[in-house]
C-alpha cells in the first residue's frame, strides 16, 4: 500500500505528519519525494547502503577541434545559452536545436548529472531520498526513480510512506501516480482551501481516493469548518485536525518525531488521524 502526503505550499506540516505516521505505522519505507528540500532523513538514524549518480538532464557540448565559430548555433539558442562558441550550462536547457543547426555537427548532447541519490537503512526501516545539485532540473524523474528504487523492499502486506513536494508540479505528479491513498495537509485559510481544491483536482484525473487533515485548525475555527463543508460536499473524510501546538516546534528543532513528545495534543490528533485513516483503508480492496 502507498500513501503520499501532500499540500499545496511548503510549510503546511508535511514531513512532521510523515515522521509521526511511519512511526505509529512501525517500520515502513519511506519515501522522500520532496527533493528540492529534502528533510525527512533528519529525523533518523541511519547508514546510506547505496548511493547512485542520478542523470535528469542533457546539456550541450561544443567540440572546440570541429567548431568552425559560425555562431549559428548562438543565433539559433532562444535561451542564449550559447556565446563566442561557449555553452552557459545553467542556462541551456537541453533542446537539441543546436546540434541540428551546426554544419560542422561539432554540438552534442551529453547526459547531465542532477543528483546524487540515497538508500539510507535506519532501524525503523529504509529511506529512499536524494540531493539534488545547485540549479538542477528533472525532479519529476527523479521522484520516479526515488520511488522504483525501494521497489525491492516492498511487501506484500506493508506500507510505503511518500513525503511529497508542495504544490501540483512534475515532482507531485510523479509521487501521486501508482499510489493508493494521498493525504492532503491543508490550514485553515483561504489559500489552504484553494491549495487542498487543487490538489484534489490532481488526485481526481488519478482516481486516486484522498483523505484530508486540517493542521493548525484552531487558529481559525471558522475557516477550518469551510474546509469541513468542502470535504463534506466532495465526499471526502477529514481524518484528521491537528491543533496548535508548540511542541511540533520543539519537535522540529530536536530532529525528534512528534510521537516521542508524551504530553503533545499534537501527538494525540495524529494518533487519532492514524486510527481513522486505517479503518478507511482496511474496508478498500487492492
Amino acid at each position: 500500500m502507498v500513501i503520499s502526503v501532500l499540500s499545496g505550499k511548503g510549510g503546511t506540516g508535511k514531513t512532521t505528519v510523515v515522521a509521526a505516521l511511519s512511526e505509529l505505522a512501525k517500520k515502513v519505507i519511506k519515501v522522500d519525494c520532496d527533493v528540492d528540500a529534502p528533510n525527512l532523513y533528519l529525523f533518523y538514524q541511519g547508514r546510506d547502503i547505496e548511493k547512485k549518480d542520478f542523470y535528469g538532464g542533457k546539456k550541450a557540448q561544443i567540440n572546440g577541434s570541429l567548431c568552425i565559430e559560425c555562431d549559428i548555433c548562438e543565433e539559433v539558442c532562444k535561451f542564449g545559452a550559447i556565446k563566442n562558441a561557449m555553452v552557459d550550462p545553467f542556462t541551456c536547457e537541453g533542446c537539441g536545436a543546436c546540434t541540428i543547426v551546426c554544419p560542422r555537427k561539432a554540438i552534442s548532447l551529453e547526459d547531465e548529472k542532477t543528483a546524487d541519490a540515497f538508500l539510507t537503512q535506519t532501524e525503523k526501516g529504509i529511506i529512499s531520498r536524494a540531493r539534488m545539485g545547485v540549479g538542477s532540473e528533472g525532479s519529476g524523474k527523479l521522484v520516479t526513480y526515488l520511488r522504483r528504487n525501494v521497489k525491492r523492499f516492498e511487501e506484500d502486506n506493508g506500507i510505503t510512506m511518500i513525503d511529497g513536494s508542495p504544490g501540483i508540479g512534475c515532482a507531485v505528479i510523479a509521487s501521486i501516480t501508482d499510489t493508493n491513498f494521498v493525504l492532503i495537509i491543508t490550514e485553515p485559510t483561504k489559500s489552504g482551501l484553494g491549495d487542498l481544491k487543487r490538489i484534489l483536482e490532481l488526485a481526481e484525473r488519478f482516481e486516486t481516493q484522498v483523505m484530508v487533515c486540517i493542521n493548525k485548525y484552531d487558529i481559525n475555527q471558522e475557516m477550518s469548518s469551510q474546509i469541513e463543508d468542502f470535504a463534506k460536499e466532495q465526499k471526502l473524510s477529514v481524518v484528521g485536525k491537528i491543533p496548535f501546538d508548540k511542541k511540533v516546534m520543539e519537535s522540529v528543532n530536536s530532529l525528534r518525531p512528534i510521537t516521542e513528545f508524551r504530553d503533545s495534543p499534537a501527538r494525540k490528533a495524529i494518533e487519532e488521524m492514524w486510527i481513522c485513516m486505517n479503518r478507511i483503508m482496511t474496508t478498500k480492496d487492492f
